[in-house]
């Protein structure tokens, strides 16, 4: 999907009187409240562990009580959409990728706004994720803040770098532009199957149509790699008319199909769901894929071999060689509308969002998030530390030059993002032999009437 997310105290002169009022609970003992929370299952034990300490260590600081239910992904995404149409609702749900959650349900008005909880750090907190924390309402005709950001994540490349050395190559070889980078991996498959590797693939394209949003979060980064970034832009317009965008479309769908049918990309990628090239990956069907977080490699964090064989890298530059920029997506928590003890979620989520706070469960739900105050990568070198493969090529991306994802502009994305119209055009190049021309002009079509249901003040 983000991780979505996945943090050093603020001490100075005035360290203890402020540090004595960040440690009272927000609400007070005496009138103690209860908050029920729904949850998303961590991509490891880890994870879960992590926000359970969280809990802990809040109750017993306010007297306050959490009753949290923590269920799988996709299982959280159905209950949510559930309760939000029915009214149903609890006091707080935490979601690592709530992307294609928040920005409809905020247009409809049926989601609490959190900008006090979200002041509470603002100025600390990394740009792209607090643009991504805000959304407009239809009804109040404004933005507003709707989630509170206590994670973020960014889209690295997983890479066997076993199986790179035994196709005879180096990493240090890699170009050092998007469409080389990729074409530099491309050439390694043939070698490795003479070496009895068969069924090995060079590409994870998640080429599917059938996934939640891995393509659509593949192909958005193809955009970005040949010049079509901004198809939407901060104030909500779609940009399908600007020539920039078409020409980079048509290299990505081209340049994807052509993968496809060369036979560099599993066949079944077509219809891939959401875990299934993560899957591909740890069974080495394939050498190298593009996905969200390092949840790939944290997966193998008890399989010392395999973790060290993996290789995390950063996007290289843009095709024109000027620097990429990382889609983040933020990961945190947002109120219902109809929530009973919406206060008590509210009082609930500032605890989380304070920096030592923050940090300390990202760290330990061993660092597949990273945190939405990006500075306490810089103060804590445990994000940082060589030490471990994979995590300072994460935190580089992630805190570099960063982009928001589009649905924090338009929630029209959303629903671009259902419909899996951008993967849709490199499906009907390979099954329908529509041309790549003819494939866009029917996905932007589409996409501009579903772009025109959303008007803005």
């Amino acid at each position: 999907m983000i991780n979505i997310s996945r943090r050093n105290a603020l001490r100075s002169s005035l360290g203890l009187a402020a540090g004595a009022a960040l440690a009272r609970p927000y609400i007070a003992n005496a009138a103690a409240t209860t908050a029920t929370v729904w949850n998303n299952q961590g991509f490891v034990k880890e994870e879960d562990d992590a926000f359970k300490q969280v809990v802990a260590d809040y109750e017993k600081l306010t007297g306050n009580k959490i009753e949290y239910s923590i269920m799988p992904f996709m299982a959280l995404n159905q209950k949510t959409i559930s309760a939000l149409t029915s009214g149903d609702v609890p006091d707080l749900i935490f979601h690592d990728a709530p992307a294609t959650i928040l920005p409809q349900n905020a247009w409809n008005d049926k989601l609490l706004p959190v900008a006090d909880v979200v002041a509470t750090q603002k100025d600390k907190l990394n740009p792209s994720a607090l643009q991504c924390s805000s959304f407009y309402n239809s009804a109040t005709k404004a933005r507003d803040y709707y989630l509170c950001p206590v994670k973020m994540g960014a889209t690295p490349f997983h890479i066997w770098g076993d199986l790179v050395t035994k196709a005879g190559f180096d990493l240090k070889d890699a170009p050092k532009t998007w469409d080389k980078y990729w074409d530099f991996f491309k050439q390694m498959q043939a070698p490795l199957r003479a070496k009895g590797m068969r069924k090995m693939y060079a590409l994870g394209l998640q080429v599917t149509t059938v996934g939640p949003n891995d393509s659509t979060n593949l192909y958005q980064h193809f955009l970005e790699a040949n010049g079509g970034g901004d198809i939407v832009t901060p104030d909500g317009k779609l940009h399908t008319d600007d020539p920039a965008v078409r020409e980079a479309a048509i290299k990505t769908t081209t340049w994807m199909a052509e993968c496809y049918k060369g036979g560099f990309v599993p066949p079944e990628a077509l219809s891939w769901n959401d875990a299934d090239d993560n899957n591909g990956f740890h069974e080495k069907m394939f050498l190298m894929d593009l996905d969200g977080t390092i949840s790939t490699e944290v997966a193998m964090i008890h399989d010392k071999q395999k973790y060290n064989d993996a290789v995390t890298m950063s996007l290289p530059l843009r095709n024109d060689g000027s620097t990429m920029r990382a889609f983040i997506g933020p990961g945190g928590g947002f109120i219902p509308k109809g929530a009973k003890n919406a206060e008590a979620a509210k009082d609930f989520m500032k605890y989380y969002m304070k920096p030592e706070v923050m940090n300390a469960n990202l760290k330990t739900g061993l660092g597949r998030w990273v945190p939405a105050i990006t500075d306490l990568c810089k103060t804590d070198p445990w994000w940082t530390d060589p030490a471990d493969p994979h995590r300072v090529a994460y935190v580089k991306q992630a805190t570099g030059a960063t982009r928001p994802l589009y649905n924090g502009f338009n929630p029209a994305w959303g629903q671009v993002e259902a419909e899996q119209l951008f993967m849709s055009t490199v499906a009907d190049v390979v099954k329908n032999g529509m041309t790549p021309q003819a494939a866009l002009d029917k996905a932007f079509k589409r996409a501009n009437e579903i772009f025109a249901k959303f008007t803005f003040a």
